[in-house]
């Protein structure tokens, strides 16, 4: 692979200016909407209730996100939000027939567009195709319909009106699959630093080549497809903490290869390395945390918020609860968060602070998940990676930096880890220490290991197409 040039430094340097609502690289969109210039604004995210997606059903579908869109869009306007992003995230038929992806987005525009002009809502619509590549095993990543599929959806959304563009993009998922459940670190190194870096190198050169052609935003990715994998298997206890913390470090690297690419934010909101992105490129950062239960369980839910400047729910279902349609409800909470937040900005920095680290320690030393994503340990390991002009050695340098943090915050008594957790820190240690530093010989020892059948290494073979940051 292609050395990339290196970050000089750090965007965001010392702690108290990781902070949320404001990012140094601000991003304007949309009807008005401006993200990261000091107000955090919620991203609404929702979905279908439980049916089939088909032609006989299309127009119940479409009933579907008519009613949702009315329904967000008008709590809103009562409770008089001074901005909001609605994330569309295209369900997999949707992909695989980018017309129908595209004709929900008109659907969606058309509503904020009439409640901007009726009301003065001011709003801003990501749209964020599937990567339907995955849906082959072992994945054509570079080739084939699906392919083809993906990127149509891309440019057929934007030519509906999306104002963002995001995927989450899976590219080294079939290998790093494997290896999580069987805690291969050397097999989850060579997915993170060196697949998952070549894959969104190729994609994501020409997301960003369609989103400039159509004058569209090209957001960002996630690295939803390996680290809150993680984190949701750690949460049912089928791997260490310290192992889905790991992940969520060494996914820092491939996400930033699309801004890389020309992606200038925001991040997707399960994009829990948003922090990092953040603190190395200074971009703003959409998150989600206690208001994302609706969609999946974590141990991040207030520390999450405290440097975003998007506040989601990551997604929820259309269904009827006891006050009204779910969506509703989650745009409700996801204000009243980000009222708060707002209140304490209006107040001066002291009072954001205070309530930053009332977020902060509510939650870091309850889990390593949490502790790296304190605003201190970000800075430090981000440090580490902008040292690195290679991704797999900034990769390496990640999760090296944060075992040693995690270590160290544990024998201090800040960080609260079991027995257990500790043996693991060991023997991930070990392992790490014996994985090659050179992507070829790093390559033919994990090919030793996962035959064709898991991944097929030509789709990934390096493709240099990058720019400077």
């Amino acid at each position: 692979m292609e050395a990339i040039p290196p970050v000089d430094q750090l965007a965001i340097s010392r702690p108290l200016d990781l902070l949320f609502g404001c990012a140094p690289k601000p991003v304007s969109c949309g009807r008005g909407v401006e993200i990261g210039t000091g107000q955090v604004l919620p991203e609404i995210n929702f979905t279908l209730p439980p049916m089939t997606i088909e032609e006989q059903t299309w127009q119940e579908v479409r009933t579907q996100y008519t009613e949702i869109i009315q329904g967000v869009c008008q709590r809103s306007v009562d409770l008089k939000v001074p901005g909001l992003v609605v994330e569309f995230e295209l369900l997999p038929p949707m992909t695989l027939q980018p017309k129908w992806g595209a004709e929900i987005t008109e659907l969606l525009v058309q509503a904020l567009d009439e409640f901007h002009q009726k009301e003065g809502l001011r709003s801003a619509l990501r749209v964020t195709p599937v990567d339907v590549r995955d849906k082959q095993r072992p994945p054509r990543m570079r080739s084939g319909e699906l392919l083809e599929s993906t990127l149509r959806s891309f440019e057929l959304c934007a030519q509906a009106g999306a104002d963002l563009l995001s995927i989450e993009s899976t590219g080294g998922k079939e290998l790093h699959d494997q290896a999580l459940v069987q805690a291969d670190l050397e097999a989850i190194v060579f997915a993170l630093g060196v697949l998952t870096v070549h894959d969104m190198s190729y994609l994501w050169s020409r997301v960003v080549e369609i989103a400039n052609r159509e004058g569209v935003i090209p957001a960002g990715d996630t690295a939803c497809a390996f680290a809150n994998t993680a984190m949701i298997l750690a949460e049912k206890g089928m791997i260490p903490r310290v192992l889905a913390a790991l992940v969520r470090i060494g996914a820092v690297v491939r996400s930033l290869e699309a801004h890389r690419q020309g992606a200038i934010g925001p991040s997707k909101d399960c994009a829990y390395e948003g922090p990092y992105l953040k603190a190395i490129l200074g971009v703003p950062i959409s998150m989600e945390g206690r208001a994302s239960a609706c969609a999946h369980l974590s141990t991040v839910g207030n520390i999450a918020s405290a440097c975003c400047d998007l506040w989601s729910n990551e997604s929820v279902q259309n269904v009827r609860l006891l006050s009204t349609e779910a969506p509703v409800v989650s745009m409700e909470h996801l204000i009243y968060d980000c009222r708060l937040m707002n209140a304490a900005l209006a107040e001066g920095h002291d009072a954001a602070h205070s309530l930053q680290r009332w977020m902060i320690e509510s939650d870091a030393r309850h889990d390593p998940q949490a502790w790296i994503l304190r605003p201190d340990v970000v800075l430090e390991i981000s440090s580490e990676i902008v040292k690195h002009e290679h991704p797999l050695a900034a990769t390496l340098a990640a999760i090296e930096k944060g075992l040693a943090v995690i270590r160290q915050a544990s024998a201090d008594g800040r960080l609260d880890l079991p027995p257990v957790e500790h043996r693991w820190l060991d023997m991930l240690s070990t392992q790490l220490e014996t994985i090659p530093r050179d992507e070829e010989q790093l390559l033919a020892q994990v090919q030793s290991r996962y035959d064709g059948n898991v991944f097929i290494w030509e789709e990934y073979a390096p493709y240099s197409s990058r720019t400077t940051i």
